[in-house]
């Protein structure tokens, strides 16, 4: 029998998508099923976008770009990041990727070798730990506490930070919380990462969909655009998931490196997909606006559901479009929790543990779904929880 690698077994999967197509197989069984599992806007690409899309492709632009990106798009990210973040960024700081994914891949290559500590947030996206195991380096989680609104405790960070720690990612919002860091959060972590020399890699994919205040990114604070890589992209912002355009903003060095994994991995970023790009940031913000506020309606809508139903408990998100529910007054553990739902209510969600060890006693819910689909899953669970009490 041939054998796998053995570094394989350090890749884990993310559960949104085993989930959904568990629900897809019930669902072609004939049971009718809510999703409320995928992190993905039920909004369509505005037309624009795809109208510049189809005319870059009539044009003849299928070809090869820099492995970098488009010198035209990693000009507009510039001038983006520049504008929303209130420091200067060079086009040669932009590395673009087909999604964000890559950047997750390529910092943590990049940045710790073997033995290396890279800190990240639990419960938080599970590509973290994944990527980290999978590089070599000890995945050190930090706890987010729903008594801080899914916020950590700097305390906890600190006690976390060791000579072998070589980068410390954050995500804000977050997913699966959707929690948000604080300006003095942020100043906190800088002052850490200056003190004990780690690059933080910052992930602001959710950065458009901030409902309480504005977004704040620890790139604007003094002295971290040396040691900050950003992550984002168009994919939650723009509705545009399946077209995989991310990038990041780092140092030139690092920006090298980055072209370097691209040259190794993926040669290049679709070239119709980033002239698309520049269309979504060049033009009107109003769908993005649109898109937020729909979300925001949503949430409070959910919430407020939520905590009508026995048992459960849920603090108001400041962005993304995800609720975190406690589940502790369920008699069931989350997982067997979510799987009754699926199973039973046929309500798709996800169990907290998936997102890491403290994620345990809750659920996520995404919110990007109607208010009809969010009002048919809350009286769905509501029976359900009635069910199991009466058992």
């Amino acid at each position: 029998m041939l054998n796998l690698a053995k570094r394989m077994d350090q890749l884990s999967t993310e559960s949104a998508f085993e989930v959904l197509a568990k629900a897809k197989m019930l669902e072609a069984q004939g049971k009718d099923i809510v999703h409320l599992e995928i992190g993905q806007p039920d909004f369509q690409t505005p037309i624009n976008v795809c109208q510049a899309a189809f005319r870059a492709m009539k044009d003849g632009q299928t070809g090869y770009s820099s492995p970098a990106g488009l010198p035209a798009f990693r000009e507009v990210v510039a001038d983006w990041i520049s504008q929303t973040r209130g420091v200067t960024v060079q086009p040669d700081q932009v590395t673009v990727t087909p999604g964000a994914k890559p950047i997750i891949f390529f910092t943590v290559l990049a940045c710790s070798d073997d033995g290396d500590e890279v800190i990240y947030p639990d419960p938080g996206f599970p590509i973290y730990e994944s990527v980290i195991n999978f590089a070599g380096a000890k995945p050190v989680p930090l706890p987010l506490k729903e008594s801080v609104n899914f916020r950590f405790r700097i305390e906890d960070l600190e006690t976390r930070v060791s000579d072998r720690t070589r980068l410390l990612i954050i995500n804000s919002p977050q997913n699966p919380t959707g929690g948000i860091l604080t300006q003095s959060d942020l100043e906190m972590i800088a002052e850490l990462a200056t003190k004990h020399n780690f690059y933080v890699l910052s992930d602001e994919i959710y950065s458009q969909l901030v409902y309480d205040g504005a977004h704040q990114s620890i790139l604007s604070i003094d002295g971290m655009q040396d040691r900050t890589i950003l992550l984002d992209g168009h994919s939650k912002s723009y509705a545009m998931t399946g077209w995989r355009l991310g990038y990041s903003v780092s140092t030139k060095l690092l920006a090298d490196q980055f072209a370097k994994l691209m040259v190794n991995s993926n040669s290049c970023t679709a070239t119709f997909t980033q002239i698309a790009g520049i269309e979504a940031i060049q033009n009107s913000q109003d769908f993005v606006s649109q898109m937020r506020l729909e979300f925001k309606t949503r949430r409070d809508f959910l919430v407020k559901g939520l905590n009508n139903i026995d048992g459960i408990s849920c603090i108001m998100p400041s962005g993304a479009f995800y609720t975190f529910p406690n589940v502790t007054g369920i008699p069931m553990t989350c997982v067997d929790f979510s799987d009754y739902l699926l199973t039973e209510a046929g309500v798709a969600l996800l169990p907290g543990s998936s997102f890491g060890m403290f994620g345990e006693g809750y659920i996520r819910m995404s919110y990007a779904s109607s208010v009809d689909n969010i009002q048919e899953a809350l009286s769905r669970i509501d029976n359900a929880i009635s069910g199991i009490r009466s058992d």
